[in-house]
C-alpha cells in the first residue's frame, strides 16, 4: 500500500468535508492511504506571498518537512493548495539563502526542509502511481451512463512553470480518468477556463459572469454533471450557480460534482455515503 502525507485544506475542512469523507472510504481500495497532516497551516491561498513572500516560504516549508520528516510525498486536493505548495518549494529549491532563513526557524520544531518530498494532486496519484489500468478494473458501477463535463480549474494547470503536468491549453489527465471509470468526458471550451473563485468577493458580479459562461456551455452540451478536482471551483459552481444563472438571465441547473465522489461512485459507494446530499444543486 503506498502512503502519502494527505494536507488538509481549509475548504475541506470547513464547506466541502464530502471531499475528505470520500477519500476516506475509498482510498484502501486502491491500495492507496492518505496520512492526515494534523499539524499543517493554512497554505495562504494566493494571497500570503503578495503580503508576505518570507512568511509564505516559512509556512509552505514547514508544510512540506512535515511531510519530509514522514518521509512521504505531500498530496493535495484543493488546486489552489497544490498552486500556493509547489511555488513556495520552486522558490526554497531555488534558493539557499531562503532555506537557510526557513530552515533555522524550522529548527525550534525540530524540522527541516530538504526539498525530498514531492507537491502533488490527487488526480495525479490515481493516474501516476494507481494507474488507470488497475482504476478499470476496481471498477464495480461504471459512470457508463453518464455524459460528464470536466472542469479543470485554473491553478492545476497554470502557472504550467510552477504544475506542469498538462497542457494548459489542451488538458488530458482529468478526462482520461473519467473515461477510465466508464464515464464519457465532453468536448467543451469552459474546461480549462477560470470559476471565477478568486474574485467573488472583491467583483462579483464579473466573477459570477465567469461561473456562468462555464456552465451555460456545460448545459448546452447536454452534459449530466459537470466534476472537478477543485474544492473552490465546486463551490462557485455548485453554491453560486442559482445565482450565477439567474445574474445571467438563464434557466436550468445541472450538478457538480467532486473528483473525490467520482471515483467513489464508481467503486461502489452510494450518494449518501460519499456525503453527496451536501451540495447546493440537487445530484
Amino acid at each position: 500500500m503506498k502512503r502519502y502525507a494527505y494536507y488538509q485544506s481549509c475548504i475541506n475542512e470547513s464547506m466541502t468535508k464530502e471531499v475528505d469523507r470520500s477519500i476516506e472510504l475509498w482510498q484502501h481500495d486502491l491500495d492507496i492511504e492518505m496520512v492526515k497532516m494534523h499539524e499543517s497551516a493554512c497554505c495562504g491561498g494566493s494571497n500570503l506571498d503578495y503580503v508576505s513572500p518570507k512568511h509564505f516560504a516559512l509556512v509552505n516549508g514547514r508544510n512540506i518537512a512535515i511531510a519530509e520528516k514522514q518521509g512521504l510525498d505531500l498530496v493535495v486536493s484543493c488546486n489552489t493548495c497544490l498552486m500556493t505548495i509547489r511555488s513556495a518549494k520552486k522558490k526554497l529549491d531555488e534558493s539557499a539563502d531562503l532555506r537557510n532563513e526557513v530552515n533555522e526557524i524550522l529548527r525550534k520544531e525540530g524540522l527541516e526542509y530538504r526539498g525530498t518530498s514531492q507537491v502533488r494532486h490527487l488526480l495525479w496519484v490515481l493516474i501516476d502511481d494507481v494507474g488507470l489500468d488497475v482504476i478499470r478494473k476496481k471498477v464495480k458501477n461504471p459512470l457508463s451512463k453518464m455524459r460528464i463535463a470536466p472542469f479543470y480549474g485554473c491553478h492545476i494547470l497554470r502557472p504550467s512553470t510552477v504544475l506542469g503536468k498538462d497542457n494548459p491549453l489542451e488538458p488530458t489527465s482529468l478526462d482520461l480518468l473519467l473515461n477510465a471509470l466508464g464515464g464519457k468526458s465532453i468536448p467543451y471550451e469552459h474546461k480549462n477556463r477560470c470559476c471565477g473563485f478568486h474574485t467573488l468577493l472583491v467583483a462579483e458580479e464579473e466573477s459570477l459572469n465567469v461561473a456562468a459562461e462555464a456552465l451555460q456551455e456545460a448545459m448546452e452540451a447536454k452534459a449530466d454533471c459537470i466534476v472537478t478536482p477543485c474544492p473552490l471551483c465546486h463551490t462557485v459552481l455548485d453554491g453560486y450557480q442559482g445565482k450565477a444563472l439567474k445574474q445571467n438571465g438563464l434557466k436550468g441547473s445541472i450538478p457538480v460534482l467532486h473528483l473525490s465522489e467520482v471515483v467513489g461512485l464508481a467503486l461502489g459507494y452510494s450518494e449518501r455515503q460519499l456525503g453527496v446530499k451536501r451540495h447546493i444543486v440537487t445530484v
